[in-house]
């Protein structure tokens, strides 16, 4: 049973559910499985808690 962690920063419930659903497909496409058998996980991080090239996100 394939276990899929994305992390991110918040996104919108829509796009996470397409999210979920095209990481699902691409596991059932390449691996010969159910869907049912696929689990993603999203951590989402808060942009005050999330860094990149020395800077927070939060203040972009």
């Amino acid at each position: 049973m394939p276990i899929v962690t994305i992390q991110q920063g918040p996104r919108d419930i829509e796009l996470k559910r397409d999210l979920v659903a095209r990481v699902t497909d691409a596991f059932v496409d390449s691996l010969q499985i159910p869907a049912e058998a696929v689990q993603v996980w999203i951590h989402e991080v808060p942009a005050d808690s999330w860094g990149v090239a020395g800077k927070l996100t939060a203040d972009k």
